[in-house]
């Protein structure tokens, strides 16, 4: 059984595509089959290898790994050529000579009296040998399939009109290559955006008319923003690797994409392998999934919190070089990611809270130290450096009890003390538990660092 991916080198791969190749992907390991790669390439224009590049990156930190391909169109224009031969030599196609005008003022005499603008087949029966070449549609009767996700579809061939399947420099158009190439690649199901669906009718009569047998249909709905319009850059409909670039982990988008038009109980969070075991094109929702970034944000939170820590550092080594963190002069980073994992929302916020933990820094947040730095923290800053210059064991038990000796001491609460503190050791105040910080960062650093808050303090009062 095999499945399939073909998008458009014209772009990104963006969370249309990836949630479209992400069910076929599932399908196709849900049957034990295979799931096919292909490159619909042909607007020669339009497609570039930046962005086939663009794709095939985003495929692949997806984990969408395919067993066959990618398989490019612009490398099989003979066979379509071929198919188009065989169409016209058995009167099954024609050639057609009407002008861009021509067809323009069709249309708009058809729409100004209500009718559906179409072709009206002035060619077909003119025995031309030049021009764009048409595919002769069947007149009569009605199309009629059970598409998967949308249920039984009845078109009446009246509707549709003539398509053309090449162009008048002989290349072939959208609707002919699928066909042709669904054929070759024995595609047992057609899983796209619902986008395509009126396309279906008509690919679905050059199959009978190739004699050709055809595939199963399933057409997904589309993807809303919150605010039920169609889903725009606004709403976070960017390219699949800009998400990798905001911190999110792949296994996350996968579970938020699956989840957006499909569902199994009450259950939010799944596994890949639950994924592939209980994913069902019968249980994808008819109507539009609705994009919710905050959702996502708790989902990569709720991964980063019990993802495998190697897992976690692999996908950090992106972060830490845009970053440039250098995590050789420091401490374990698996500790460091430990201390971290529970309050990160993204992979980027990660990286960033690493910085404390392997980069000095020159100066404090001000915000953050006009209101921490006052004359009252200085005894209580003295306190913590005469106090850890003393202390032999680095541990942050021993880091806690210090704090919890300068508070009974000078008589204050925990927050007159922890607050300095943890802005002392980060810079920003931005930290986890500070004895679990403090004792990552090291005795020197931090009290190099609660020098620094000295002699802050020391010169606001100079």
């Amino acid at each position: 059984m095999k499945s399939r991916f073909a998008p458009s080198p014209t772009g990104y791969l963006h969370i249309g595509g990836a949630r479209t190749a992400l069910f076929a992907w599932l399908w196709a390991k849900r049957q034990h089959g295979k799931f096919i790669l292909r490159i619909e390439d042909t607007d020669l224009e339009r497609s570039t290898q930046k962005s086939v590049d663009a794709i095939l990156d985003g495929m692949r930190w997806l984990g969408l790994e395919h067993d066959e391909g990618p398989y490019y169109q612009t490398d099989r224009f003979d066979r379509y050529k071929a198919v188009i031969q065989q169409l016209l030599d058995e009167d099954k196609a024609y050639y057609c000579e009407c002008s861009a005008e021509r067809l323009q003022t069709l249309r708009e005499e058809l729409m100004a009296k209500g009718e559906k603008a179409k072709y009206d087949g002035c060619c077909q029966h003119k025995n031309l040998t030049s021009g764009v070449v048409r595919f002769r549609n069947p007149a009569e009767g009605n199309v009629v399939f059970s598409d998967m996700v949308k249920g039984e579809i009845t078109v009446n061939n009246k509707e549709l009109d003539d398509l053309i399947i090449a162009r008048s420099d002989g290349t072939p158009t959208y609707n002919l290559t699928v066909v042709v190439d669904d054929h070759d690649m024995e595609i047992d199901c057609v899983i796209r955006g619902d986008d395509h669906i009126n396309n279906t009718p008509r690919q679905i009569n050059l199959y009978q008319a190739l004699d050709w047998t055809l595939p199963e249909f399933a057409h997904l709905p589309m993807i809303l923003g919150g605010d039920g319009a169609r889903l725009s850059k606004r709403h976070g409909a960017v390219s699949v690797m800009a998400y990798r670039d905001a911190g999110f982990l792949p296994e996350a988008l996968l579970n938020y994409l699956v989840r957006l038009g499909w569902s199994h109980g009450d259950q939010e969070v799944f596994s890949i392998d639950e994924m592939i075991t209980l994913f069902d094109l019968k249980d994808v929702n008819k109507a539009p999934g609705s994009f919710d970034q905050d959702k996502l944000l708790w989902l990569n939170q709720e991964y980063i919190k019990t993802a495998d820590t190697q897992h976690l550092i692999d996908q950090l080594a992106w972060h830490l070089n845009e970053q440039a963190i250098d995590i050789s002069s420091g401490p374990d980073i698996i500790k460091v990611i430990d201390a971290l994992r529970e309050r990160c929302k993204t992979l980027v916020e990660m990286a960033e809270s690493m910085k404390m933990f392997y980069q000095d820094f020159k100066s404090f947040d001000e915000k953050a130290a006009s209101k921490q730095f006052k004359p009252a923290a200085e005894p209580i800053i003295t306190a913590l450096i005469v106090k850890y210059s003393e202390l032999e064991d680095w541990s942050s038990e021993a880091i806690h009890d210090i704090v919890k000796q300068v508070c009974d001491e000078q008589d204050v609460g925990f927050g007159k003390v922890g607050q300095p503190f943890r802005l002392a050791l980060s810079g920003t105040g931005n930290a986890g538990s500070i004895d679990t910080v403090a004792e990552l960062v090291g005795k020197n650093r931090t009290i190099e660092r609660l020098n620094m808050a000295l002699d802050y303090i020391t010169q606001i009062e100079s």
